[in-house]
């Protein structure tokens, strides 16, 4: 995935609270870390349910990155993880933005939450245990940058730039959901392979797909240049790669030695991968409907 290194980065779509003192980190620490990841992993809701923090303080964050200063260009964004990042939320907010226009509708951007350990949202205190969400109560996507590591080292996904960017857009997925009014459909409480749950968020996936497809020519609103410039077949793969290390079976045989599908949220690996790459290969919204 490449950037074009003369193009703007909107840093207004970012806020960076990993300055907030007294962070702590709690994803991998014991159990009770584990079973808020399988509860919370991806979960576009407020449904985390954590307002408490068991991690040790983390010593390693630095004093502070100064998003709004070192993330200016898409150079940047071509060789620092955290202004990347950047750069897919503005190239995921300018493709909704024209699809809104398109459909006749206005979207109403959402920004991004850097934090490390625990962040206060309107949804309640969250730790990074509970991986990338959406808070639908304060439209923000909130987001530990070490989760990535996480999700190569500790669930096996091949890594790179665009499995980042599928974990954004499809966050971003539950922002559209939330604007359209069918999130409110996965808080029935129910779970399962077929429940409500499993197909938002199988809807979030096919619509990271439709904002693949639309990557490399969806242009920037300011310059009419498109902020992504090139993406390959591999970045794909990168990113069902990704989609299907966070199923719910491979998460629940890899941490509970055993899959229970009545139990499911997500998806399976195969469903995940599935809806991502029908929206990627259609690039039409349309063929998201996973309640069909």
């Amino acid at each position: 995935m490449q950037f074009d290194d003369d193009a703007d980065l909107d840093t207004s779509e970012v806020q960076d609270r990993r300055r907030v003192p007294g962070g702590r980190r709690t994803i991998g620490g014991g159990l009770a870390g584990l079973l808020a990841v399988l509860i919370g992993l991806f979960f576009g809701t407020n449904e985390f349910g954590l307002s408490s923090d068991s991690g040790e303080p983390d010593t390693t964050v630095s004093s502070a990155a100064q998003v709004s200063q070192d993330c200016r260009t898409g150079q940047d964004a071509n060789n620092k993880e955290d202004c990347r990042i950047v750069a897919v939320v503005n190239s995921v907010q300018d493709y909704w933005r024209q699809e809104f226009r398109h459909r006749g509708g206005t979207y109403s951007p959402a920004q991004t939450v850097f934090f490390t350990g625990q962040v206060a949202t309107a949804c309640g205190t969250a730790t990074s245990a509970v991986g990338p969400f959406y808070c639908p109560g304060d439209r923000k996507v909130y987001l530990d940058l070490g989760f990535f590591d996480d999700l190569r080292t500790k669930f096996g996904s091949s890594g790179g730039p665009f499995a980042q960017a599928y974990v954004v857009a499809h966050e971003y997925g539950h922002h559209v959901q939330n604007l359209m009014g069918t999130l409110q459909r996965s808080q029935d409480g129910r779970t399962g392979r077929n429940s409500n749950a499993v197909r938002v968020e199988l809807q979030a996936d096919c619509y990271a797909g439709v904002w693949a497809h639309h990557a490399t020519t969806t242009p920037d609103d300011k310059t009419g240049k498109p902020l992504i410039t090139n993406l390959t077949e591999a970045d794909i793969r990168d990113g069902l790669n990704a989609a299907a290390a966070v199923g719910d079976d491979r998460i629940q045989e890899k941490f509970q030695g055993r899959v229970t599908p009545e139990t499911w949220t997500h998806g399976s690996a195969q469903q995940r991968q599935q809806w991502f790459y029908e929206g990627y290969r259609s690039g039409d919204m349309a063929r998201c409907n996973t309640f069909r």
